[in-house]
C-alpha cells in the first residue's frame, strides 16, 4: 500500500499529514514559536565558573545565560572504568574560554537552559557520539543474537579513520546496510558542519539546530511505501530540496511542489479530519462507534455497537464491530498521537477464538507504528491493557487548552443547579450582611431560569428574608459563573 505525506508551511507552524488508502493516519504539528532549544549546539563563551557549586554560567547568546554543572562536562567524567573523582570546574574552565555545548534541558521559568559538553546527534538510525568511540546498542533490542549482529555489522561499516562512537536506535532492527551506512555518513557530514563552525564564526553562534519538522519528515518518514512528498511552500520545497540532496538524496524523486489553487490540507480532507480528531467519539463505517477519554494518567477508549445490527447473529455483529474497531483504535492512536497507559474496552466476547482473532487484528494494525507498543491479552474483566512510548504532545494537548467553563471537567452543571446555589448563597449572605437589595448577575440561561420555572423560589425567598432581590444577565458569564452584589 502506497502512502502519501502532505507538507503544509506557514510561518507561524508547520503541519505534516501521512496519508495511506485515503485515509489520514498520522499528524504532526511543529509551531515556531514553541520550539524547543533541546539538542541544539552552541558555540558557548564562559562567564563565570562557581567553584563553591562545581557549575559555570555560559553565554550562548539566549536572554539568559545558560548552566553548565561539572557532571556534564565530557572531559570530567572518569575513564576506562576508573572511579576517581572529576576534576574540580575550576581546573577545567576559565572566564572567556570557548566551549562547544549542546542543550540537555530547555529554559523553564527563571532557569536557564542546562548544558553539557558531550555531543550527541541523532540521526534516522544511529545516535552519533563524535566523543566516544563505542558501538552501543539501543536496551530496547533485547535478543543477545540481534544485538551482536548489529555491532558486528556497525564495525564492519563505520570508517576505519572514524573517532566517533555510535548507539545503534531501535530503528535500525530491521535496517539494511546501505540504510545503515547512509545515516553513519549524514552524521559524520553533520559533525564536520559543527566542528567547522566552531574553528570560524564568533562566540554564541548556534551551531547546530535539530531538523525542524520538515527536514525530519526526510529523515524519519519517508520509506519503500511512500510514493509521493507534496510540499504547498515553493520557498520551503526548494529548501528541502536543497537539504534532500545532501542527506537524503533517494528522497528528491518522491518531492513535489503542490501548486493546486485549493489549500493541500483542503484537498485531502486533512481539515475535517483534525476537527473529528479532538473529539471523544469515532463513528465506525458500520454503525458503531469509539469514545475517547484522555486523561492525565491513561487514555481509555470504549467500543459501542451503536446502530449496527448486520451480523447473521448477536455473537456474529459484536464480533465484526470489534474487528472494525480494532483498526479504527490503531489509527486513532496515532493520529491523536496518544501515549501513556491505554486501556482498550472491546465489547464483550464469550467465543475466545473471536477474542484471539480481534487481538491478532490489533496487534497486525497497531505493526504500522512507528512508535513502540506493548500490547497485553484481554484480561479478566475482557479488558486489553496497552502502552504507547510519548514521544511528543498529543493533538489535542497542542491544539487545545481547558475549557474555561468546565476546567477540563467535560461537563458543566446545569442552569437549574446554579439557581438552587445562588439561593442558598442568597440565605447565607442575609444572614450576616443587611443591604437594601441583593442583585444576582449571571448568564443568559440562569436568568431565564429564575424568571420561568424558578420565579416561585426566588419570590419565596425574598419575602423570607424581607429584601428585594433583583436580576442582571452578564453576558460574558459561562453557565457556572454568578455574582451576588450587596446593594
Amino acid at each position: 500500500m502506497t502512502e502519501d505525506i502532505l507538507i503544509n508551511i506557514t510561518p507561524q507552524e508547520t503541519r505534516v499529514a501521512l496519508i495511506l488508502q485515503g485515509a489520514v493516519q498520522e499528524l504532526h504539528i511543529e509551531r515556531t514559536l514553541t520550539r524547543g532549544l533541546a539538542g541544539n549546539v552552541y558555540s558557548g563563551k564562559v562567564v563565570r565558573v562557581l567553584p563553591g557549586m562545581q557549575s559555570a554560567f555560559i553565554d550562548i547568546g539566549l536572554e539568559r545565560a545558560a548552566f553548565l554543572h561539572v557532571a556534564d562536562i565530557w572531559e570530567a567524567r572518569p575513564h576506562d572504568g576508573q572511579n576517581a573523582a572529576p576534576t574540580p570546574i575550576e581546573k577545567l574552565l576559565y572566564d572567556g574560554q570557548m566551549l562547544t555545548v549542546q542543550v540537555i534541558k530547555d529554559p523553564i521559568g527563571t532557569k536557564g537552559a542546562r548544558l553539557s559538553t558531550q555531543i550527541s546527534i541523532a540521526g534516522r538510525m544511529l545516535v552519533y557520539l563524535p566523543q566516544d568511540s563505542h558501538i552501543g546498542i539501543s536496551q530496547k533490542i533485547e535478543k543477545e543474537t540481534e544485538r551482536e549482529s548489529l555491532r558486528a555489522r556497525m564495525q564492519s561499516l563505520v570508517p576505519a579513520e572514524e573517532k566517533g562512537g555510535y548507539i545503534v536506535r531501535t530503528q535500525a532492527e530491521d535496517a539494511s546496510d546501505t540504510d545503515l551506512q547512509a545515516d553513519i555518513e549524514y552524521l559524520r557530514k553533520t559533525w564536520a558542519a559543527i566542528t567547522h563552525g566552531a574553528r570560524t564564526r564568533p562566540p554564541t553562534s548556534l551551531l547546530h539546530q535539530d531538523l525542524n519538522l520538515a527536514q525530519r519528515v526526510l529523515r524519519d518518514f519517508v520509506h519503500d511505501e511512500t510514493a509521493t512528498i507534496q510540499v504547498d511552500s515553493r520557498e520551503n520545497y526548494l529548501a528541502l530540496s536543497e537539504f534532500g540532496a545532501t542527506y537524503t538524496p533517494s528522497v528528491l524523486p518522491r518531492l513535489q511542489h503542490y501548486t493546486g489553487e485549493r489549500p493541500l490540507f483542503d484537498l485531502y480532507g486533512v481539515e475535517e479530519e483534525i476537527q473529528r480528531a479532538l473529539g471523544r467519539r469515532v463513528d465506525l463505517k458500520s454503525g458503531g462507534y469509539l469514545i475517547v477519554d484522555q486523561t492525565e494518567a491513561m487514555t481509555t477508549i470504549d467500543v459501542n455497537t451503536g446502530g449496527y445490527v448486520g451480523g447473521r447473529n448477536f455473537a456474529d455483529t459484536i464480533f465484526k464491530t470489534n474487528l472494525e474497531a480494532a483498526h479504527a483504535i490503531a489509527r486513532q492512536l496515532r493520529l491523536r498521537n496518544l501515549g501513556g497507559i491505554i486501556i482498550l474496552d472491546f465489547i464483550d466476547m464469550e467465543n475466545a477464538e473471536h477474542r484471539n482473532a480481534v487481538l491478532a487484528e490489533l496487534k497486525k494494525a497497531l505493526s504500522r507504528d512507528r512508535t513502540k507498543v506493548s500490547i497485553s491479552g484481554f484480561s479478566a474483566l475482557g479488558l486489553v491493557e496497552m502502552t504507547r512510548k510519548r514521544t511528543r504532545e498529543s493533538l489535542a494537548h497542542i491544539l487545545c487548552e481547558p475549557c474555561p467553563a468546565c476546567t477540563g471537567k467535560g461537563q458543566v452543571k446545569t442552569s437549574r443547579t446554579i439557581c438552587y446555589e445562588i439561593l442558598r448563597e442568597l440565605l447565607r449572605e442575609a444572614k450576616q450582611f443587611n443591604p437594601r437589595e441583593f442583585r444576582i448577575l449571571a448568564s443568559q440561561e440562569v436568568v431565564d431560569m429564575f424568571l420561568e420555572e424558578e420565579s416561585q423560589h426566588l419570590a419565596m425567598l425574598g419575602d423570607f428574608i424581607g429584601k428585594k432581590i433583583s436580576l442582571q444577565v452578564e453576558t460574558a458569564y459561562h453557565q457556572e459563573q454568578y455574582d451576588v452584589i450587596l446593594m
